[in-house]
């Protein structure tokens, strides 16, 4: 009985540590020479934690959990905060939210920006903010291995969202995309389509950029709806609406609604908007014929075109050989066939 209490509790504490790890593991405890400060490491869900005053976005992005460190070498340090979602679209979106227009493009994860000592990427489901206390020439290089050591998501996880990829890049002001799943991240990120025209309780997702024009900035919002009665019905209701911000100029390609409005031509914007054009990705899943196993039919049809083959075959084999002994005896009579020889009998007299 000893024995199976202790191999139960370790098998209970076993799948603890594996649970504690999984839900936790996500900073590595060293990388490049920068070690994890002691005591330094903190975890938690509440996305409050992280950063309190855009708490209620990081929920519609999905958010799933925090880890803040401090890691040091050589006598600096790295602050890190690492914000996990339920998927790499979540990620994706916390990431185009905090970008700012300033900030550099950096090849760190699948997408990084800095801003002097701040650096921002993400990789995978993991949202990742660095806090640097002095820039070196290795500071790109040592973050890339920081990347590398995150966990990646496996499956559906991984995926991230088709709808930026609709976004034009004529004209783009950098940094400047956004990718948006509820409506406080609407309003906190200044898209001219207030939230209850856009109706997140239809589903929709959002991609939002600005663009550089001849008269200044415009910006173009797409709108996707899971069918396009709903973009249409939609659209609709953003044509009769009235809205501050100059002329709106509309398009529906497939369930996606484009909105353009700012300092921008009336050409411009047409030209823009038709930039934007929805390619459907059909797959065909239904069988295009019947399953020969499940036709009868076709499978009498079958038998009665191979028996007409064969006696097609065996008439043309017959009169070709009747028609070569015929030929034959009349140019060569009893020379090849039908000679004396050919019909001799061998008799026996038993008697």
């Amino acid at each position: 009985m000893k024995k199976r209490i202790a191999g139960f509790l370790f098998v209970v504490a076993s799948t603890s540590l594996a649970l504690a790890k999984d839900a936790t593991g996500v900073l590595p405890p060293s990388f490049s020479g920068w070690e994890l400060a002691a005591q330094s490491l903190r975890t938690g869900s509440d996305p409050s934690m992280t950063d309190a005053a855009d708490a209620v976005v990081l929920k519609e992005y999905g958010f799933a959990g925090f880890e803040i460190a401090t890691y040091t070498r050589s006598g600096r340090k790295m602050d890190i905060k690492a914000a996990r979602f339920n998927d790499a679209t979540g990620a994706y979106g916390a990431f185009t939210y905090y970008i700012q227009p300033q900030m550099q493009t950096e090849k760190i994860g699948d997408q990084g920006a800095s801003n002097n000592q701040r650096i921002l990427f993400y990789r995978g489901n993991i949202l990742v903010d660095v806090t640097l206390e002095r820039v070196t020439a290795m500071s790109g290089a040592d973050l890339r291995v920081l990347a590398d050591a995150l966990p990646r998501p496996k499956g559906n996880v991984s995926t991230l969202p088709v709808l930026p990829t609709n976004l034009p890049r004529q004209s783009y002001l950098p940094h400047s995309a956004r990718y948006i799943v509820g409506p406080q991240a609407l309003g906190r990120l200044g898209v001219p389509l207030p939230a209850t025209l856009v109706d997140f309780s239809k589903g929709p997702e959002v991609a939002f950029a600005r663009y550089r024009s001849s008269l200044g900035e415009a910006s173009l919002t797409l709108i996707s709806y899971p069918t396009p009665q709903i973009a249409t019905e939609r659209m609709r209701a953003m044509e009769s609406a009235s809205l501050p911000g100059g002329t709106f100029y509309y398009k529906r390609t497939g369930p996606i609604v484009a909105a353009v409005n700012g300092d921008i031509p009336a050409s411009e914007a047409q030209s823009l908007l038709a930039s934007v054009n929805y390619d459907a990705d059909v797959t065909l899943t239904q069988a295009t014929k019947l399953n020969p196993k499940n036709n009868p039919g076709g499978f009498i049809i079958a038998v009665f075109i191979l028996v007409g083959i064969m006696v097609m075959v065996a008439l043309i084999m017959g009169f070709a050989f009747g028609g070569v002994r015929m030929v034959a005896n009349k140019l060569y009579p009893n020379r090849f066939f039908n000679r004396p020889a050919d019909v001799d009998i061998i008799r026996l007299d038993l008697k």
